[in-house]
């Protein structure tokens, strides 16, 4: 293998990741020859992986945004990943776990933007990806992974899996003035069947769902195109990942935002 990863490398990668993505199935890690060894790598294979899809990348995802989180995938910081179309639900729907390994769902923040952050060479300011944000969504992300235990497989390999999707639920655009509002300290609470089960707020990513959408937006710009306008970007769990399995009722709400829920199938 020579010092950078081929095309055609990033293309097999993907084509093994997106073949066990459509059969659930799951592999130890992939073959040396197409083995990303640094986030670049990673991420060329998590575009190739976008690219086979066929589908269209309707906005991108941070994993590990929490010192918790990090630690339980055994990676040092943050990373980002596409979400595809045909991953989204609607708000009240129904998600199928079958065939799923990790049987969590998360509260996040989901930012769209109104305007494309491509590469320019030098990083967004916070204050610049706010201005580009034209409405703020609550979102539950049920997540998951291409790999048997993804707690061994490393950060590249994570990032090439695009940074573990599964499902998405995005509510309707959030009515309140949510720019008023300190999104760091905000409460998030999650109910299971009824019963609260975890509370957390917007901290936990990353300090402030704020900062994790600047760092999401300048990672993409770096490794991955960029995000382009209209696309969302969810920003990370605000509570602890909450154990879900067929028939479990689940709602985050977020006070003065809103609520949201699905049903796990």
């Amino acid at each position: 293998m020579g010092d950078t990863m081929t095309p055609e490398q990033a293309d097999e990668a993907a084509a093994i990741l997106l073949a066990n993505w459509r059969g659930l199935t799951r592999i130890d890690a992939l073959p040396e020859p197409c083995w990303p060894r640094n986030r670049g790598e990673g991420y060329e294979i998590a575009a190739a992986v976008a690219r086979q899809s066929g589908d269209t990348v309707a906005g991108w995802k941070i994993a590990a945004t929490s010192a918790a989180g990090q630690k339980h995938i055994n990676v040092d910081g943050p990373l980002g990943g596409r979400i595809l179309k045909e991953r989204l639900l609607p708000p009240g729907g129904t998600v199928d776990i079958g065939g799923t390994i990790m049987r969590v769902a998360e509260a996040e923040f989901a930012f769209v933007l109104g305007t494309a952050m491509p590469d320019r060479g030098t990083p967004y300011s916070q204050a610049e990806v706010l201005d580009a944000v034209t409405a703020l969504h609550l979102s539950i992300e049920v997540p998951d992974s291409r790999y048997a235990d993804f707690t061994l497989v490393g950060a590249p390999s994570l990032i090439a899996d695009m940074a573990c999707p599964a499902w998405l639920i995005l509510s309707p655009a959030v009515e309140a003035d949510w720019r008023g509002i300190d999104l760091a300290e905000h409460r998030v609470v999650a109910f299971k069947n009824g019963v609260e089960v975890a509370a957390g707020s917007g901290k936990a990513a990353l300090g402030d769902p704020r900062i994790a959408l600047t760092w999401l937006v300048n990672e993409a710009a770096e490794y991955g195109g960029g995000v382009e306008a209209g696309q969302f970007v969810t920003t990370g769990t605000c509570v602890v990942p909450v154990p879900i399995a067929p028939g479990d009722a689940i709602t985050m709400d977020y006070g003065a935002l809103g609520s949201l829920s699905v049903t796990i199938g």
